[in-house]
């Protein structure tokens, strides 16, 4: 009797051990707040502050910046100027701005990105630009939710 009790409690936990359901694995990933730049923060890795003068008055609504990397949220097909003479990878070596400093405005742009790493075309030449409509100078980046 001994075998068959240890037979059965075998089978019985294969049975229930192979009833186990496993369900679909989540996983999350959570890119943070935006960081708070004056004239906005890079498109690419670690996303530092840009300097006055990389982003053109087109990535700003309302004073907010449409954001950059994973917390772009401009339309679909935009590309607005930068002026890449203030990037740090095209050779630019001058001082970046501390997160949270004053915004002041002046802009001179030669290249269009996307917010997103890639440059294109804007459609519309970056001299004598304008913001869009309620820009008010500056900004900050907000997060998506």
């Amino acid at each position: 009797m001994s075998h068959s009790k240890v037979l059965t409690f075998s089978v019985l936990a294969i049975a229930l051990l192979s009833c186990v359901s496993l369900g679909p694995a989540q996983v999350g990933i959570s890119i943070g707040v935006a960081p708070a730049c004056p004239y906005g923060y890079f498109d690419y890795e670690p996303y530092d502050c840009a300097p006055y003068g990389y982003y053109g008055p087109d990535w700003f609504v309302g004073g907010v910046f449409l954001g950059a990397g994973p917390w772009f949220h401009g339309p679909h097909g935009f590309y607005g100027h930068v002026d890449n003479r203030y990037d740090p990878r095209q050779g630019y070596h001058g001082p970046l701005p501390e997160r949270g400093a004053e915004p002041f405005n002046h802009f001179h742009g030669n290249e269009a990105r996307d917010g997103q790493g890639h440059v294109g075309n804007a459609n519309h030449d970056a001299g004598n630009e304008h913001a869009l409509p309620g820009y008010k100078g500056g900004g900050r980046g907000r997060g998506r939710r």
